[in-house]
């Protein structure tokens, strides 16, 4: 009997062992955009920090645009998800009825960009120059660049659109000479590659006279002030640029304790985060909580801000 009862014991040890090595080695997906774009190397620094600090095997999972992520983390075939604002919400009413909000973690800031010696300076010169739209992989930033356009009083009508599926394919096009402008977001090592490809660029001045028609287009946007600086590549004054959120997304079935300790080590190790993506010094919890419509936050998110005091703020 006492031999049988230290097998018994063994095995279950044995078996103890198997299953907490496993939950150690669980990966967490994490999806996002192409090598070169500002959400990748966002995506990168948070794993890194996740993993070194929060013992988070973290893999982050490139792919062609927000129409795989918002699918992929709606689906709970990727933990994490990085996306602008507008993603989750346009998923939510596409039958993505799991898609949560885990936190805001930078305003985006986009900008249209124009080679430097091109005499182009504001949003009004682009009438009649070849401009990227269509964005067929990230749609709603179609809507954003439209209601950039908007904000000079443009349409599609008033310049010659050149469809793109992405933000690396505008640069691309740009590149190519095939387009008279991009469209990207500060912080992305492509804004700098183009900047010294083509011996310089320049951000175009935006109208905040024109914010309530673009509003009437998206929503989600607000102006925000850059100065020139390392990160703003293009901006030769202060100056004003069209900005909306991005932030992290979820499912509402992964637990509770995971979203919480992401946030908690996102939190405790920003100096972390900065230092491989400089842009996530705008990061906070307190900036993360944030008065949307349609998506939830992920019930583990919202424990962390009550936790901290936190209520959410309204948009700026």
């Amino acid at each position: 009997m006492a031999k049988i009862s230290f097998v018994r014991t063994c095995a279950a040890l044995a078996v103890l062992t198997l299953t907490s090595g496993i939950a150690a080695a669980q990966t967490y997906g994490f999806a996002t955009l192409q090598p070169a774009t500002l959400n990748h190397t966002t995506a990168s620094s948070i794993a890194k920090v996740l993993k070194e600090r929060g013992g988070m095997n973290v893999l982050v999972q490139p792919t062609a645009g927000d129409n795989v992520i918002v699918p992929m983390v709606g689906r709970a075939e990727a933990e994490i998800g990085i996306t602008n604002i507008m993603e989750p919400q346009d998923g939510l009413q596409r039958g993505f009825r799991d898609l949560r909000l885990i936190t805001a973690v930078h305003a985006l800031r986009t900008p249209f960009f124009v080679r430097k010696d091109s005499g182009l300076r504001t949003i009004a010169d682009l009438k009649g120059k070849r401009v990227s739209l269509g964005y067929s992989a990230m749609r709603n930033l179609d809507s954003v660049a439209r209601a950039m356009l908007a904000t000079a009083g443009l349409t599609e009508a008033d310049v010659k659109p050149v469809l793109v599926p992405n933000v690396i394919r505008s640069a691309d096009d740009f590149l190519a000479g095939a387009a008279d402008m991009f469209f990207f977001a500060f912080g992305a090592p492509k804004v700098r590659e183009v900047d010294v490809t083509v011996g310089g660029i320049r951000v175009l001045e935006i109208d905040d006279k024109g914010m309530p028609a673009a509003r009437r287009i998206m929503p989600y946007g607000y102006l925000t002030d850059v100065a020139p600086g390392p990160i703003f590549t293009g901006v030769e004054k202060p100056m004003k640029v069209y900005s909306f959120d991005n932030v992290l997304i979820t499912s509402a079935k992964v637990p509770d304790d995971v979203i919480y300790k992401i946030l908690d080590t996102m939190e405790k190790n920003r100096a972390d985060l900065v230092a491989v993506q400089p842009v996530l010094r705008e990061f906070s919890a307190a900036f993360g909580y944030k008065q949307y419509s349609g998506v939830p936050y992920h019930p583990g998110a919202l424990k962390y801000f009550r936790e901290k005091g936190l209520q959410p703020r309204s948009l700026e």
